[in-house]
């Protein structure tokens, strides 16, 4: 997950960017499939103002088990620390 990292610090965490870094994780397009970094990545994105972020991520959620979603939360609020 350390590329996508770059990635979004890269492009200044704009909510499009980390988006689709969502969408990536979800479907496992260029990367192996982990909703718990999708889920990261949407909530970010919807942090950012992405209304189509924060679908995907409530959608997402009701999929996840309730600890994999504290996991992306914590993992969300450790990436926004780190700003």
């Amino acid at each position: 997950m350390a590329s996508a990292d770059m990635i979004a610090e890269g492009q200044n965490a704009n909510g499009d960017i980390l988006f689709q870094l969502g969408v990536m994780y979800a479907t496992g397009r260029t990367v192996p499939l982990d909703l718990v970094a999708a889920h990261k990545w949407f909530n970010l994105a919807a942090h950012r103002g992405s209304t189509e972020a924060a679908r995907y991520r409530r959608e997402l959620a009701a999929e996840m088990s309730a600890a994999d979603v504290a996991a992306a939360q914590r993992e969300a609020r450790e990436w926004l620390a780190r700003l």
